[in-house]
C-alpha cells in the first residue's frame, strides 16, 4: 500500500542548499552512490565475519546500468539493504530534520553546513528529476519496499517487488544532466572515483573486436581490477610491483626514479605510494599529479596542505580517513591533522632520501639530475627541509664529479678563499657556452660547478645567507683573478691618455644591439690571456634572471643588459692597435691633445678663481668664459673621438677582436656574422 509523506521544508529551501554547495563539483554524485553501495556491501561481509549474517554472501559485485531509452542510471549491490523504519531513518531524518532552523542559523556563514547533515545521498538530485530506491533487507523476514522522491518536500513509499536483499537507486537523469547518460562519460567518472573501491564495481561486459568491429563478451567490465598497492605491507612488496602500479597510474610516464611507501596509523591514519618520476624538460613539471583517497575513495588530485609544496611535483597517491573533506569531499578542511600530516611526509620523504644516499651513493649520484629540482624547491621553501637535506645535496662540477656541502668546502677553501676571508664559489650555467672561461679558472687551479637547472639562481642567493663567509659567481662575471682577490690589483702600465684611446678605439666600433648597453674597460691581464673579452655583473645579471618568476622585480627586468668589453693590455694585439692608433693618428691628434690640454687647464684655472668668489660676486662675463671654455673642450673630444673612430673603423684587428669576444658570448648574429666571417678569410689569405 503505498504511503505519501511530507519532509517537513519547502522545495526551496533545502534543493538549492544541494545545488549551491555541490553544483560545482556535481559528477561526484556517482561517487557518492557507488560509495554508499560498496559501504553496505562492506557491512554485511562484517556480519558475516561477526556470525551476524548466516546467509550466503553470493556474489558482492556493485553493478551500475545504464539505460538510455529510460533515461535511469541504476546503482545496485547486495549489501544490507534497508527496511521501512530504516529508510525513514537514514533517508527522511537525518538528511531533513531541522533543516530550517540549521540553515537560518548558518545562513550568514555558508560553509558551516559542512558536516552537519548528511548530503551524501541526495547528491543524486544535482542530475536527477526523480530518484528511486528499492531496498530489502538482509534480515529474516524483511520486505522490499520502494521510496521516490522527485526533490520536492514529498516522497513516497509502497511495498516493492524484489526477491534479493540489497538496494538499487534508480536516478531519473535530468533534461539538463543527458552527459550522464553517455557510456563513455559514465565510465570516465568510474575510472576516475572508483578505480580502487574495496568491493568489485561492474559496468556493462567488457568488448572484444570481432568479424571487424567491437562486440560485448559476457564477462563483467569491472572498473577496479587493479589492487590498491598501498594498502599492503611494504615488505610483502618487490620492486616490480611498484613499477607495475606506477605504469597503471600514469600510463605514458617513463620509469620512476624511485617511490616512498607511507604507512603510519598514529597520531593519524595514512597510507600511500609517493614517486619520484623522471623530469625530461621544465614542461613537464606539473602539479596535481598525487592522487588522494579516502578509504580507497577518489577525493581529489588538489592535494595542496597536505602534501609540502615542494612535493606536489611527485606523483602517486595518499589515502587517509582522518582528513577532514567538505561534503563533496573534494576540498580540505582547516584541522590540525592536516599539518601533522604534511609535517609527516616531509620527514618520511628527508629520511628516505638519505637513506638512499647512505646505502648507494652511486646509484644516488646517478638519479641526481632529475632528483635535484625536487630538493632544491623543498629547500627553498621548507627550513625543517634544507636543515634535514643539506646533508644528502649534491654539488656538479664541470667534469660531472659530485659533492656534498661540506666535501666541496673542504675541496675549496684553500685555494678558493679571497684576501677578504670570503669562500668565492665559482659556477658556469652553460659549460659549452662558457668553455674558455671556465678554463681561465681552471688554469688557475680552481674548481668550477655547473648549476644549469632552473631554481640554481635562488638557491645561489639562499647558499649565500645559509652558508658562512661564501659568495657565488659565474665565471664569465668578470676577469678570473677579480672573480676571486687574492691581493691588491695589478694595475695597468699604460699611461691614461693611452688607456683613454685605446677605450675609445674600441668603444667607437661596439655594434647597436636592442636593449643592451657595452662599457669598455682597460686591464693589465698578462701577455698569455685573450687580448679581448666579455664579462656581465654578477649582481644586475641574478637580479635579471630572478625577476622572471619572482613578484616585485619587474624593474631589474626592464633594464638593458650591461657588458663590460675588457682589452688585455699585456697582450701584443692590443698594444698593435695601441701603436698603430698613435702612427696613423699622431698627427692629428697631437694639435688636438696640445688645445684640449690648453682648454682644460684654462677651465680649472677658471673654476679655481670662481670658487674663491660669492656666487653674487661673479660676473656675467666670468659665467660665460666658462660656458664657451666647456664648449670648446666638447668640440676638441669630439674632434679627437672622429680621428680615432676613423682609424679603429679601417681596422680589420679592432673588428677582429671585438667580432670574437661577441662570437664567444653567443652574441654575433646575422648580417655581423657574415662579415666576420668574410673578414676572416680576407685576413689569412
Amino acid at each position: 500500500m503505498a504511503q505519501k509523506g511530507n519532509i517537513g521544508v519547502t522545495t526551496e529551501n533545502i534543493f538549492p542548499v544541494i545545488k549551491k554547495f555541490l553544483y560545482s563539483d556535481h559528477e561526484i554524485f556517482l561517487r557518492e552512490m557507488v560509495s554508499n553501495a560498496v559501504d553496505a556491501t562492506q557491512k554485511l561481509k562484517t556480519l558475516a565475519e561477526r556470525g551476524d549474517f548466516k546467509g550466503e554472501l553470493g556474489d558482492l559485485t556493485v553493478r551500475v546500468n545504464l539505460d538510455t531509452d529510460k533515461g535511469t542510471l541504476t546503482i545496485s549491490d547486495r549489501g544490507i539493504g534497508m527496511t521501512e523504519d530504516e529508510i525513514n531513518k537514514y533517508i527522511n531524518q537525518i538528511a531533513f530534520s531541522g533543516v530550517t532552523d540549521f540553515l537560518d542559523k548558518y545562513k550568514d556563514n555558508a560553509n558551516a553546513i559542512i558536516g552537519h547533515f548528511g548530503l551524501g545521498f541526495y547528491s543524486s538530485f544535482m542530475v536527477s528529476k526523480r530518484v528511486d530506491i528499492i531496498t530489502r533487507s538482509y534480515q529474516d523476514g524483511a520486505k522490499a519496499i520502494k521510496w521516490s522522491c522527485d526533490g520536492s518536500p514529498e516522497f513516497e513509499i509502497s511495498d516493492a517487488d524484489k526477491a534479493d536483499r540489497g538496494s538499487d537507486i534508480v536516478l531519473h537523469i535530468d533534461d539538463d544532466c543527458k552527459e550522464f547518460l553517455e557510456k563513455q562519460k559514465i565510465q570516465e567518472l568510474l575510472n576516475k572515483y572508483c578505480k580502487f573501491m574495496a568491493v568489485p564495481v561492474a559496468f556493462g561486459k567488457k568488448t572484444e573486436w570481432k568479424d571487424g568491429k567491437q562486440v560485448e563478451t559476457d564477462q563483467d567490465n569491472i572498473i577496479n581490477d587493479v589492487e590498491p598497492l598501498w594498502t599492503k605491507t611494504p615488505s610483502t612488496l618487490k620492486d616490480e610491483d611498484y613499477k607495475s602500479f606506477y605504469r597503471t597510474l600514469y600510463p605514458m610516464q617513463d620509469e620512476p626514479l624511485f617511490w616512498i611507501h607511507l604507512n603510519v596509523d598514529y597520531p593519524f591514519n595514512l597510507t600511500g605510494i609517493l614517486y619520484f618520476p623522471r623530469i625530461k624538460s621544465n614542461i613537464e613539471l606539473q602539479r596535481n599529479k598525487i592522487q588522494l583517497y579516502c578509504n580507497q575513495v577518489f577525493v581529489t588530485d588538489q592535494v595542496e596542505g597536505i602534501v609540502p609544496e615542494f612535493l606536489t611535483l611527485l606523483h602517486g597517491v595518499i589515502d587517509s580517513p582522518d582528513i577532514p573533506l567538505n561534503v563533496s569531499r573534494s576540498y580540505l578542511q582547516s584541522d590540525a591533522n592536516v599539518k601533522k600530516i604534511s609535517k609527516y611526509i616531509t620527514k618520511k620523504v628527508a629520511d628516505r632520501l638519505a637513506a638512499i644516499f647512505k646505502d648507494d651513493r652511486k646509484d644516488y649520484e646517478q638519479k641526481w639530475d632529475d632528483l635535484k629540482i625536487f630538493i632544491n624547491y623543498g629547500m627553498l621553501s621548507q627550513d625543517d627541509f634544507y636543515d634535514r637535506a643539506k646533508d644528502f645535496a649534491l654539488l656538479k662540477d664541470v667534469d660531472g664529479k659530485y659533492f656534498t656541502y661540506d666535501e666541496y668546502k673542504t675541496l675549496i677553501k684553500d685555494n678558493q678563499t679571497d684576501k677578504d676571508g670570503n669562500l668565492v664559489y665559482l659556477y658556469a650555467n652553460d659549460k659549452e657556452g662558457e668553455y674558455s672561461y671556465i678554463e681561465a679558472a681552471k688554469n688557475k687551479g680552481y674548481s668550477v660547478l655547473l648549476l644549469d637547472g632552473q631554481l640554481d639562481t635562488p638557491m645561489v642567493s639562499m647558499l649565500e645567507q645559509k652558508l658562512e663567509k661564501t659568495r657565488f659567481a659565474r665565471v664569465d662575471a668578470d676577469i678570473i683573478d677579480r672573480l676571486i682577490v687574492k691581493d691588491d690589483k695589478k694595475e695597468s702600465e699604460l699611461a691614461k691618455d693611452d688607456k683613454d684611446s685605446l677605450t675609445e678605439t674600441f668603444r667607437s666600433q661596439l655594434p647597436t644591439m636592442d636593449h643592451t648597453e657595452f662599457y669598455v674597460d682597460v686591464q693589465a691581464l698578462g701577455a698569455d690571456n685573450l687580448p679581448v673579452l666579455i664579462t656581465q655583473s654578477e649582481y644586475m645579471r641574478r637580479m635579471k634572471e630572478a625577476s622572471k618568476y619572482q613578484a616585485g622585480m619587474a624593474f631589474y627586468a626592464q633594464m638593458p643588459d650591461a657588458f663590460n668589453l675588457v682589452l688585455n693590455s699585456d697582450h701584443p694585439l692590443i698594444k698593435g692597435v695601441l701603436d698603430g692608433e698613435k702612427q696613423e693618428c699622431g698627427s692629428q691628434l697631437s694639435p688636438v691633445d696640445s688645445e684640449l690640454k690648453g682648454l682644460e687647464a684654462r677651465l680649472a684655472v677658471l673654476h679655481q678663481t670662481q670658487t674663491a668668489k660669492k656666487p653674487e660676486e661673479i660676473t656675467q662675463e666670468e659665467k660665460d668664459d666658462v660656458k664657451n671654455t666647456e664648449h670648446s673642450i666638447q668640440e676638441q673630444r669630439t674632434k679627437r673621438t672622429d680621428i680615432i673612430a676613423a682609424y679603429a673603423k679601417g681596422n680589420k684587428v679592432v673588428h677582429q677582436l671585438i667580432d670574437l669576444a661577441l662570437l664567444q658570448n653567443g652574441m654575433l648574429k646575422g648580417a655581423a656574422l657574415d662579415s666576420f666571417l668574410k673578414r676572416s678569410v680576407d685576413m689569412i689569405k
